[in-house]
């Protein structure tokens, strides 16, 4: 881990070298995800409330999903361009390194300027839970606390499983981005308005609905589940999106075994 963390700085200093063009990107990232979040608004000034939930709710998802995205992508950049290590050739230059190739590849690049979504998602959840202080139970910041780490730790291991699946396909599919920026999309929403098969996809195949909407649905008590369990599955299901994110892992190692050079 002391080896990580000092990877992570050499990579935040390499990008603080053009301070002013990180602070640009950031302030543009930050006003461009506001589009998303606009959209929402309008479609709630038009119906007032969604399946049973209001804008302030949805706000609240909204949030908490946008800061667990920003988080992942803004330490994952190595896995979301991995194609090019595979194409170039640099991935056997870092196979002959005494380091874990996933550990390398973890630290190969920080976006920092992802901070801008990061403060958008924060701004939102802000304002959501104080629209909704009066009605929130005492667990609220700790379930939150529990989603956020468990759908960051989600995204992260989709961008690894982009990342390992490029060992037989050479180019990053763009098939992937489906899970990840489109899963963003499906997620900000309550999954209650999706049809029951889709609802079934992003919870058994790919389960951002396990670590972002049902513990804040149980909050609200949008989802019931007869099961004497009912009380602890908020803080239950975040921990779908670490174990994801093992398995992710286990995934990587099995196609870097694979792995047999580019060739030239």
């Amino acid at each position: 881990m002391s080896l990580f963390f000092q990877l992570l700085l050499v990579s935040i200093r390499s990008d603080m070298q053009y301070r002013a063009s990180f602070f640009m990107l950031a302030i543009a990232h930050f006003f461009s995800t506001f589009v998303s979040i606009l959209g929402i608004w309008v479609l709630f000034d038009r119906f007032q409330v969604i399946e049973g939930w209001s804008f302030a709710e949805v706000a609240v998802l909204y949030g908490m999903m946008h800061i667990s995205f920003a988080i992942a992508e803004c330490f994952a950049r190595g896995f979301d361009t991995f194609d090019e290590f595979v194409k170039y050739g640099d991935f056997d230059r870092v196979l002959l390194r005494p380091v874990s190739p996933l550990l390398l590849i973890a630290t190969h690049k920080v976006q920092l300027m992802r901070v801008g979504r990061f403060l958008q998602g924060c701004t939102v959840l802000t304002w959501g839970l104080c629209e909704l202080n009066s009605t929130l139970p005492a667990s609220t910041y700790f379930v939150l606390a529990l989603s956020i780490l468990g759908t960051s730790s989600l995204f992260y291991g989709l961008l690894i499983i982009q990342a390992t699946v490029c060992f037989w396909t050479t180019e990053s599919l763009e098939l992937m981005n489906i899970t990840t920026y489109g899963g963003l999309e499906t997620a900000q929403y309550p999954m209650s308005i999706y049809p029951v098969g889709f609802r079934l996809i992003f919870t058994l195949v790919i389960p951002l609905a396990c670590v972002g909407y049902y513990p804040l649905a149980l909050l609200l008590k949008q989802e019931t589940f007869a099961t004497p369990l009912a009380p602890l599955l908020p803080f239950i299901f975040p921990l779908v999106g670490v174990l994801f994110l093992l398995l992710a892992c286990r995934f990587w190692h099995t196609g870097v075994r694979h792995y047999l050079s580019t060739g030239n």
